[in-house]
């Protein structure tokens, strides 16, 4: 009978040998690099690593094999481009991104344009960004403002990017895409409050609600509570500023709608119930978006979009270049390109500086590797 143990120590020196193999490999692929420097050629050469890999497969013997030495050189050669990206980066070849660092984003007398109507969440996003001291107007569509700003007519942009609890604004991925815009700042806004009409002759009582106006996301949001009083009519509409403004002009008792405390300043409102959604934590992350290429020498999150071959591990094998450079992601968003079913864009945030060395080798080696890779912004 064979000994276990035996088996155990062939096998240790069998990783040994590949060990020692490995890093004669990594030499190579060093010197490989520098005569890459010398010349001006690209790191990436997918037909001859498709050459290796299918002479390699064909020295096996069975198909577990075949399949198990095509994953090992596939990791092998991503293992081997990262080593001469990183060694491009240390000989400064890995070239300058085009984005320029400001000390900060100036933010008075500014002009600043956002979606929706007075008093609507973008708006409350938006002063609490900014402050007072700018020119602000608003919009009818997301598409507007970032034509807005793509066209000069302001200088930024206030937009809904993601909910804590409905998801991410789909449109908006698309649109950052579509349009050279950036995103330089963000904005956390959460609030909905129950609000009343300052018009009404008495400080009303929740049981003399009937009828409850909102946005059908703020409706969904405040389920919980709005369930506990099933007598109430609820009503959907545009948007919660909207709701806000009708309560305020009918100045009927038996009305409230689900608002801010924004929108209830805006518009005379009194709140008579605070924090009524369903999930206490609940928040609206707003972007600040500008045309111009600029990034805040502090800023410490990177969002970035590309698309992939659609062939198996390839979004694995991008993915690695964040776990190699050691870089930390937030969160990963996919959307279908147009005309090609089944094919997908990905959007990634991760934490990072696009003056750190990691993130400029790990942003190299993307870019080489993936299609259409699009910095969105640094902030």
């Amino acid at each position: 009978m064979v000994d276990l143990q035996d088996l155990r120590n062939e096998i240790d020196s069998i990783d040994r040998q590949m060990t020692e193999l490995f890093e004669k490999r990594m030499e190579i692929s060093r010197k490989v690099a520098e005569y890459k420097i010398s010349t001006g050629k690209k790191v990436f050469d997918k037909e001859r690593e498709k050459k290796v890999i299918e002479k390699a497969k064909d020295m096996t013997h069975n198909d577990f094999n075949r399949h198990g030495i095509e994953e090992l050189f596939q990791q092998i050669m991503a293992m081997s481009r990262k080593l001469q990206y990183q060694l491009l980066e240390e000989n400064g070849v890995a070239g300058r991104l085009p984005f320029i660092g400001v000390n900060e984003l100036e933010k008075e007398n500014v002009r600043v344009v956002f979606q929706g109507v007075e008093g609507a969440y973008s708006q409350a996003a938006m002063q609490q960004y900014f402050g007072d001291k700018i020119t602000s107007f608003h919009v009818e569509h997301w598409r507007d403002a970032m034509e807005a700003i793509a066209e000069g007519a302001a200088d930024y942009a206030v937009l809904p990017i993601e909910n804590s609890t409905a998801g991410s604004v789909n449109d908006m991925y698309d649109l950052l895409v579509e349009f050279e815009n950036y995103i330089v700042g963000e904005q956390d806004y959460r609030q909905h409050f129950l609000e009343y009409s300052r018009v009404s002759k008495k400080r009303p009582e929740i049981s003399d609600i009937r009828t409850v106006y909102s946005h059908q996301q703020g409706l969904s949001q405040c389920k919980s509570f709005l369930q506990e009083h099933r007598d109430w009519k609820q009503i959907p509409l545009e948007n919660t500023a909207m709701a806000a403004k009708k309560v305020a002009e009918d100045g009927d008792v038996t009305q409230a709608s689900v608002s801010s405390a924004f929108a209830a300043k805006c518009f005379g409102l009194k709140v008579l119930k605070e924090n009524i959604y369903n999930n206490k934590a609940n928040s609206t992350r707003f972007i600040i978006v500008t045309n111009q290429r600029i990034y805040q020498k502090d800023a410490k999150k990177i969002s970035i979009c590309f698309e992939t071959p659609h062939t198996s591990g390839s979004l694995y094998n991008i993915l690695s270049h964040f776990i190699y450079n050691n870089l930390n992601m937030f969160g990963i968003q996919s959307r279908p390109i147009p005309g090609r079913n089944w094919e997908y864009r990905f959007f990634i945030d991760f934490e990072g500086n696009l003056n750190d060395s990691a993130v400029k080798n790990a942003l190299r080696g993307i870019r080489e590797e993936a299609t259409n890779m699009k910095i969105l912004g640094n902030y």
